[in-house]
């Protein structure tokens, strides 16, 4: 499929919205009440602390909602007021925070099901509106949508489309599309439909079996056992595997996609020389701005003296995942909850260890005095963030 010409096509068609429907104004309101917070907003100028009590709080200084969020968000808000009665769909949560898609349930907006780890858009019909969230939707869907008759919506982050027009840049020139990601993450299921030939890679463990098969290190049969879900269809090593280029999920670790780059460039200048790297291998910066920059502010801030640290969004967040990477890297006690409701009642918290199920730790406040590290992922609201410091002090006190 030319991926390419049917975007150009979908964009000009009049049922067809990228741009929201200038009713910023209209909804600012109902965003602010929702989303926003005077006491995070005090703390940003008060140089991201707060002392109350016995309690030290320390804010990384670049966390929650980035701009490609506030735009989903708000463009979903516009969206139920320009449509007040039609069918709303969306094809999957909007972002990955529960409060967030809560709100937008509570305004009738109807989430496409999923049976079998398979969506079902059966009862979706012509007219209906749909909204794309912000980590995209694969081109099969947009053009089914399409063909339905459907009013799309699409707030699609521009990084992520960034990467889209990377992996169509790699087909065009007959590259493999080296993607490192999630393999059922729904932005990493939106970027490979829209790349030709493509193999996803979860880390730099991953990337390194990749690169050993390329120096002729790995066996046949046991790289496609590995890899059976994560490649094209039709995907030969021997073959795909000559020309690569490498792109990303927008919210995985910065310095972990920066180092399989160049994992990927080192193996292919060992294998076939300086002369011929750049027929081989490319590269394009695909990294999220906002996603470095909190993973930056996070770095910062593990670098303080902390006793522990809190980490906020939805467990299936990619972006909220790394930040707890990092303070686990550092030995920090770190708590990852998705919503202020797991403190509590009581000194206890329940909370989801990395690569782990959810738990309960009680007590989970120290005696003494308390230096706590807080940040959030890039789809969690001010609001939640206040609401579990709220929850902080009240512990503290008791």
């Amino acid at each position: 499929m030319d991926t390419r010409a049917f975007k150009r096509s979908l964009h000009h068609s009049d049922r067809y919205n990228r741009r929201g429907f200038g009713l910023g104004e209209e909804v600012a309101g109902s965003l602010e009440q929702a989303y926003q917070s005077n006491l995070i907003a005090s703390l940003r100028e008060n140089g991201y602390q707060l002392q109350h009590g016995r309690l030290s709080v320390k804010l990384a200084e670049a966390f929650g909602f980035c701009w490609g969020v506030e735009r989903a968000v708000a463009m979903a808000y516009e969206t139920r007021r320009h449509y007040p009665t039609e069918r709303i769909w969306i094809t999957n949560e909007i972002i990955h925070n529960p409060s967030v898609n809560d709100h937008l349930r509570e305004m009738n907006v109807l989430f496409i099901p999923v049976d079998g780890g398979v969506k079902d858009f059966s009862n979706v019909a012509s007219g209906d509106v749909v909204i794309l969230p912000a980590f995209g939707a694969t081109v099969q869907e947009m053009q089914l949508l399409n063909e339905r008759g459907c009013h799309i919506v699409d707030t699609t982050c521009p990084w992520v489309s960034k990467v889209w027009n990377t992996v169509e840049k790699h087909k065009k020139h007959d590259i493999t599309s080296i993607i490192h990601g999630k393999v059922k993450h729904e932005e990493t299921l939106a970027t490979s439909s829209f790349a030709g030939t493509y193999l996803v890679v979860l880390d730099l463990a991953e990337a390194q079996l990749v690169c050993d098969y390329i120096l002729g290190k790995g066996d046949r049969e046991a790289f496609m056992a590995r890899f059976a879900k994560a490649c094209s269809p039709g995907f030969d090593p021997d073959r795909d595997l000559m020309r690569v280029g490498v792109a990303n999920q927008t919210t995985m670790l910065k310095s972990e996609t920066e180092e399989i780059g160049r994992l990927f460039e080192r193996t292919m200048l060992q294998r076939f020389g300086p002369t011929e790297l750049n027929d081989h291998f490319v590269a394009f910066n695909t990294i999220c701005d906002a996603t470095q920059e909190r993973q930056d502010a996070m770095f910062a801030l593990v670098d303080e003296p902390l006793d522990l640290m809190v980490v906020i969004g939805g467990y299936n967040s990619s972006n909220t995942t790394h930040l707890q990477e990092i303070a686990v890297s550092r030995g920090i006690r770190s708590f990852h909850i998705d919503t202020p409701e797991r403190i509590g009642p009581g000194n206890r918290i329940e909370h989801k260890p990395l690569d782990g199920e959810l738990e309960v730790v009680e007590p989970f406040l120290p005696q003494g005095p308390l230096r706590v590290g807080i940040t959030s992922g890039a789809s969690t609201p001010d609001r939640v963030v206040e609401d579990v410091i709220g929850r902080l002090m009240d512990l503290a006190d008791a």
